[in-house]
């Protein structure tokens, strides 16, 4: 059975500077376009039907793209073909008039496979609520970390490199077209977890177990990296077997993942090993 080995990377002789700086990097040009998306749209991130009202239908028909659309009089927000034999599509409609939608593909001679609809003002409740959740998880998150280290530094680290886990991928769902979505709102709290559990690692191997600090950051790295590379292989796999099967939600969450854990990755052992390099040789610690 095949194994995956953790390079031996030597972190110790690049400097703080240059460890440091690609992830800040990555952070500042996310948080770049998420302020011109603000400024553009007037929200971070575009919002899916579940949050701002709409009908989504599923149709099934041997017409073309441009065909299908044509038989509907509302203007549709997208359109794509899903499933694996081409002939399924999925459209979303700012219009909540599901009934009407549903009469104009049979009139049209679609197949009605799936629809839902949803109330803009209840999708404004969920958007506002979903909001709050991902808030309160971070804040939390941010509290037990505090407790737990009880120091400023190693503390903060966890909870920069978690907040650009986060951000990162944001940035990146408004350049590919992602929706935010209930399922998408769940990838995001998992990266929450995902990013304190593998920095927490870090920590803990650096600043409460024996041996150097070079050595200590090798050790937790075998099991960070494993762990964080084996969960990006999973999440890419059902990316790529959502997509083929035309399962929508679970192909933004996979894509979601997947680039929240390369973040990850990049943040706890760049960003986070950094803070921790200054701490113990430059900073209070020494």
């Amino acid at each position: 059975m095949p194994s995956f080995e953790v390079p031996d990377v030597d972190l110790s002789q690049y400097s703080m500077r240059e460890l440091f700086a690609p992830p800040m990097a990555v952070l500042a040009v996310a948080l770049l376009v998420i302020g011109a998306w603000v400024a553009v749209t007037g929200a971070p991130v575009n919002y899916g039907i579940e949050f701002t009202g709409g009908t989504e239908l599923v149709v099934e028909s041997d017409a073309s793209q441009s065909e299908v659309t044509a038989a509907f009089e509302q203007d549709h927000d997208s359109i794509r073909s899903i499933g694996t034999g081409g002939n399924q599509y999925l459209i979303t409609f700012q219009s909540e008039d599901q009934q009407s939608l549903n009469q104009q593909a049979t009139d049209a001679g679609f197949e009605v496979v799936q629809s839902s609809s949803t109330d803009p003002t209840f999708g404004s409740s969920t958007q506002s609520l979903a909001v709050l959740g991902v808030g309160i998880a971070f804040l939390g998150m941010s509290g037990v970390v505090f407790l737990l280290f009880r120091t400023f530094v190693p503390s903060i680290a966890v909870v920069l490199s978690a907040f650009s886990d986060i951000v990162v991928p944001v940035a990146l769902m408004n350049v590919l077209g992602i929706d935010l979505s209930l399922g998408t709102v769940a990838a995001l709290l998992m990266l929450i977890g995902y990013s304190v559990d593998s920095d927490i690692l870090l920590n803990n191997h650096v600043l409460r177990r024996s041996g150097g600090f070079w050595e200590s950051v090798h050790r937790a790295m075998r099991t960070g990296v494993t762990m964080t590379v084996t969960s990006i292989v999973t999440m890419a796999v059902m990316t790529v077997v959502s997509y083929y099967f035309g399962i929508e939600l679970l192909t933004d969450i996979g894509l979601v993942l997947v680039f929240g854990l390369t973040t990850d990755l990049m943040n706890t052992y760049m960003m986070n090993v950094t803070l921790l390099r200054w701490y113990k040789f430059e900073g209070v610690a020494r």
